[in-house]
């Protein structure tokens, strides 16, 4: 049976239009970028194919257009439509931190933080630096480590600081292993970074740690 023959209810376009794209499955989602599937197979079947012989969903889309490109049920357009629809979701969060635009949603941080770093193989500690009103003044990677840890150096994180100005800053780091629990060294670390920022009149108003789901933050839990 096509796509097109189930219940109006059950069909992915239907129902993100209907519910919005939250309400789909991943394979739903995957499904309306193939359009179609593989001989004997609709989207939704090849959609759920590719996850489960390529994925998860994480993993799948890790990769390159290019190698998405070679897997099966993709072929380059799709590839490219998948690429170019991940680069413009980073380019929507990243607009809402550009220079002049005040963040009012501390989540969008987290967000921001979970796109830059998730796909990363190692771990990297990252800041965004902001101005007396919580606009955007510079993101930057400070520190990559290897596949479970980054050396960090609070010293750092203050010269980075001061030299863009900054009245507070977010920081953020991923767990490549997926896991985005806060370790103990994290917290450490935080108390630290807090330690010193607040030495030069910088707050830390935030730490995300980012995993697969949605990224923890420790302001959340309390430990900041």
């Amino acid at each position: 049976m096509h796509i097109r023959d189930w219940p109006s209810t059950e069909r992915p376009r239907e129902k993100l239009l209907a519910h919005g794209a939250g309400s789909l499955s991943d394979a739903e989602l995957l499904a309306i970028f193939l359009g179609s599937g593989l001989r004997g197979r609709d989207a939704v079947q090849t959609a759920r194919h590719l996850l489960q012989h390529h994925g998860p969903l994480r993993r799948l889309l890790d990769r390159s257009a290019r190698e998405l490109a070679q897997l099966p049920g993709l072929g380059p357009a799709r590839a490219c439509a998948i690429a170019a629809a991940l680069e413009l979701g980073q380019r929507h969060l990243a607009a809402d931190l550009e220079r002049g635009t005040a963040l009012t949603d501390p989540a969008a941080a987290g967000r921001y933080f979970a796109q830059r770093l998730r796909p990363r193989p190692h771990e990297v500690f990252a800041a965004l630096f902001l101005d007396t009103r919580h606009r955007a003044l510079a993101f930057e990677e400070l520190f990559t480590g290897t596949i479970d840890s980054a050396e960090i150096h609070p010293r750092e994180v203050v010269r980075r600081a001061l030299a863009h100005n900054a009245a507070a800053v977010i920081v953020g780091h991923n767990h490549p292993s997926g896991n985005p629990e806060p370790s103990a060294a994290d917290r450490t670390i935080t108390a630290r970074l807090r330690e010193a920022l607040g030495l030069v009149q910088v707050r830390l108003l935030d730490h995300f740690v980012v995993g697969d789901g949605l990224p923890v933050s420790l302001a959340a839990r309390g430990w900041l």
